[in-house]
């Protein structure tokens, strides 16, 4: 149980999950240190709030204090396999942990309420959150991003006034989610990703139906319609929700003064809601959203409050600056699933406006995986600039390159560019709505972005 420690160290601190998890433990009076490869003003932010961060790998030589067994070890999979702290924390008999692991371990103490999909994690996440904190629970969550309304990863509840609930994403990477036993959950897609650890869709379905049967008994699960997620046989309570098919339905979905707007079908109190958020996906997180909310309560007045105030999380749609020649949008989507969605709601949003998209593919293997459809949903864009691929954690592979996606694209205007010329690209652009998009650094030219349309 994680009472036995008083001491928690985190490889690879920086990272928004982990970084979270660091947050948590020091509110909850635990000792906390950490490595990260590169200072980042997420790491900054963590020292300034009383964390101890190095850069360098001290293996042995580390602070005292967190060499005694009562010291809790959590690690990210990037940390290379010979890095000198892992091994000494190892070499000694630590409690070596994966982030999944210590959220496994937090779920036996607290009702929990995980959020499982290939897309649609942090989103719907941090809506349940927000709805649960502005309804009066004690709900402390840990998001997979910045959230607007709380500016952090990391929602705190209140552990003076009784039991809390914890919300937490349940990634599938790396089967994660496996390692969680929650009380409530939701499923947002089942999408095929993750193919060089799965191998194949049916191996993604049946991991989701693994995790579904983890839901305790007499738990509840909401997944979206259409979904091949089977009923748990321990009793669960399963329910649909969709747009047109499902137990919960949103009905007379339209765009009003640049929000989106819904009705749920037999809920007479649930009518005009009001989400700042873009696109019929963002309806459907809302969906599953209400549907945790109410099956633990809260009114249906109270949600439609809860909704109508929720901003959102930044990368996701996140409208970054609006001029009178240029709308500026960033996103982190890196799915083609994820891409249509995002462009699809753009084109919702500002009809007849010209869309131009700059996307950094990532990861070799999805490239690969998904060449053809990232082809299809990126010719939603009248303009695609396209950067080589982000590796990540991979290394090349033959044959695979951003090059072989552009071909298949159909937009009228199509090119590669390099990282190192894009500032100078995007200024010879001519466009209504410039949305940036991956996962992988192209984060890193916002601000650069930003200053030049507010400036241009």
């Amino acid at each position: 149980m994680i009472e036995q420690y008083q001491a928690v160290y985190l490889l690879g601190i920086g990272g928004i999950g982990m970084s979270a998890l660091a947050r948590w433990f020091i509110a909850n009076g635990f000792r906390v240190g950490g490595y990260d490869l590169t200072r980042s003003t997420l790491t900054q932010d963590l020292e300034s709030e009383g964390i101890e961060i190095h850069y360098t790998d001290l293996g042995e030589n580390l602070p005292d204090v967190y060499k005694t067994k009562q010291t809790l070890v959590i690690v990210t999979p990037a940390v290379p396999q010979d890095h000198a702290e892992l091994n000494f924390f190892r070499n000694n008999g630590f409690d070596v942990k994966k982030r999944a692991e210590v959220l496994g371990m937090l779920t036996q103490s607290y009702f929990t309420i995980a959020v499982a999909g290939t897309h649609g994690k942090t989103t719907t996440s941090s809506m349940v959150a927000h709805i649960l904190k502005e309804s009066g629970k004690n709900v402390f969550a840990f998001i997979g991003g910045i959230t607007k309304n709380y500016n952090s990863n990391l929602l705190l509840g209140n552990s003076a006034l009784g039991d809390q609930i914890m919300v937490v994403e349940a990634d599938e990477y790396d089967r994660s989610f496996l390692k969680l036993f929650p009380n409530m959950a939701i499923v947002t897609t089942m999408d095929a990703d993750h193919l060089d650890i799965y191998g194949s869709e049916k191996q993604v379905e049946e991991s989701f139906n693994d995790f579904a049967s983890q839901v305790a008994t007499n738990g509840f699960i909401a997944c979206r319609a259409g979904m091949p997620l089977v009923n748990p046989a321990k009793g669960q309570k399963l329910i649909y929700f969709g747009e047109t098919t499902g137990d919960v339905q949103a009905e007379n979905i339209q765009v009003k003064n640049g929000a989106f707007e819904f009705d749920i079908a037999g809920d007479k109190e649930a009518q005009n809601f009001r989400l700042q958020l873009p696109g019929r996906h963002n309806v459907m997180n809302a969906l599953a959203a209400y549907a945790v909310a109410r099956e633990l309560g809260v009114e249906s007045q109270t949600i439609k409050s809860a909704l109508a105030t929720y901003s959102g999380v930044k990368r996701r749609f996140e409208l970054v600056c609006s001029t009178k020649n240029v709308t500026y949008i960033d996103d982190y989507a890196h799915h083609p699933t994820e891409i249509e969605a995002t462009l699809s709601a753009a084109k919702e949003l500002y009809p007849g406006k010209k869309l131009t998209v700059v996307f950094q593919p990532h990861l070799f293997s999805r490239t690969r995986d998904f060449m053809k459809e990232f082809a299809q949903s990126l010719s939603l864009a009248d303009q695609v600039v396209l950067l080589p691929i982000y590796p990540a954690r991979e290394k090349p592979i033959e044959g695979i390159t951003s090059d072989v996606v552009l071909e298949s694209i159909t937009s009228a205007e199509k090119m590669i560019c390099p990282k190192e010329n894009l500032m100078e690209v995007v200024k010879s652009l001519k466009t209504d709505i410039l949305i940036t998009m991956g996962a992988g650094d192209i984060d890193r030219f916002v601000e650069p972005i930003k200053l030049y349309l507010n400036h241009a």
